[in-house]
């Protein structure tokens, strides 16, 4: 029996359609799905790329982030049409909605996508993949606009499910089908798995996913430290993480952020962990002076195609500078798809005045050194600005 049974929802090259209809909507003569056209920004701007496409650009070879400039080198006639992005935030809360009516546990992806946790619903729904069939015809005969859906008992093999094959599909991966329809599939496929991390792997001879999920963790250790466990897992179709819907996502416990919008977009991990660092720097500092400590560290990541995700964890409670860099740092290593990133963020989260933490006598001795020292440091910083003096432990990281 199948215990869990979650959904991924996934809207088919949602801002080219949803930009469709409306214009159908307000009495445009052309259906720009069935013609060459694109989504794009300002072409004289840094934000000149292509955002979506129609299924007709495709054919000429049209990909996503590519500049305006190059598609209509690739397709002289192609039309070029504004994002909206009220619309599209409108166009999203509509289908939101919507699915909340067959449950209510939904984890918002991105503005496009949605994980639905339909786990103990088998009375209301006997049959989930006829029922995800049923979804998926619904939102185009009401909407106007087609959508995947992925069937499977975890978020992972719901995600890669549902993008087998598009449009207006759904797919599949229980358990029970990953060797026979995600094994065979290139390394690359993988949900989580960057350009920079594949190409390594199809260096170490590591070609299919079932390849990776057979690999042996100790000799991927040395080229991926702390994330080898991780894509051998992914490529077991293992995943425990639950369907989190935004209202616990967003709980009313204070927390304090920062973040920064990138003069261009970033692809050098190293560079995105010097942001990191002086954020850690300033959110820790900002703690002391509250007399509060985080026992939640997260990130937010926003790419070049304005597509947010965030990830985040569990730590003790801590107001330390360090703790805060190296727990953002593991998040990045761990869940940075390797896109082009255009924002970045910290953020920590259910905050406290108690740090009610057992330490040993030494460990109390060193922790109270460390914050005679921190105390310093944050005076120093607080006279001359920015990171004036830092920990030696901490530059060799950033450096």
């Amino acid at each position: 029996m199948k215990d869990r049974i979650i959904f991924h929802l996934d809207v088919n090259n949602a801002f080219l359609s949803w930009s469709a209809v409306d214009l159908l909507e307000h009495g445009y003569k052309k259906d720009i799905r069935k013609i060459p056209a694109i989504i794009g920004g300002d072409e004289t701007r840094r934000r000149g790329i292509v955002l979506a496409k129609s299924p007709v650009a495709k054919k000429y070879g049209i990909k996503t982030a590519d500049t305006i400039y190059e598609a209509k080198k690739k397709c002289p006639q192609i039309e070029l049409y504004p994002p909206y992005y009220e619309l599209y935030s409108k166009k999203s809360r509509e289908l939101f909605t919507y699915l909340k009516k067959y449950t209510p546990t939904i984890e918002q992806f991105s503005v496009d996508e949605a994980f639905l946790d339909m786990s103990g619903t088998n009375l209301l729904y006997k049959d989930h993949v006829k029922l995800a069939h049923t979804i998926k015809d619904d939102i185009k005969k009401r909407f106007g606009y087609t959508v995947n859906i992925g069937v499977a008992n975890n978020k992972l093999c719901a995600k890669m499910a549902s993008d087998f094959e598009k449009p207006d599909k759904v797919h599949t991966l229980f358990n029970d089908e990953i060797k026979e329809k995600m094994w065979p599939l290139p390394v690359e496929d993988l949900f989580m798995c960057g350009k920079k991390s594949a190409e390594r792997l199809h260096s170490l001879g590591i070609d299919t996913i079932g390849d990776l999920a057979k690999a042996d963790v100790g000799k991927l250790y040395k080229h991926f430290k702390n994330q080898a466990n991780f894509l051998i897992e992914s490529a077991k179709g293992i995943d425990n993480s639950k369907v989190i819907p935004r209202k616990e996502r967003t709980i009313k416990n204070e927390s304090i952020s920062t973040s920064r919008t990138l003069s261009y977009d970033y692809t050098d991990i190293d560079k995105l962990k010097e942001i990191l660092f002086k954020q850690a720097e300033r959110l820790g500092r900002e703690l002391r002076q509250k007399k509060k400590y985080t026992t939640t560290v997260g990130i937010v990541l926003k790419n070049n195609l304005f597509k947010s995700y965030s990830h985040q964890r569990k730590v003790e409670a801590t107001n330390k500078n360090s703790v805060i860099y190296k727990t953002a740092c593991e998040l990045l290593e761990r869940n940075w798809r390797e896109d082009p990133i255009r924002l970045i963020g910290i953020r920590l989260a259910d905050l406290t005045t108690n740090r009610d933490v057992q330490l040993s006598f030494d460990s109390k001795e060193e922790n109270k050194e460390e914050e005679i020292i921190q105390d310093v440091m944050d005076r120093i910083n607080n006279k001359f600005g920015g990171s004036s003096v830092i920990p030696a432990s901490m530059k060799k990281k950033k450096d």
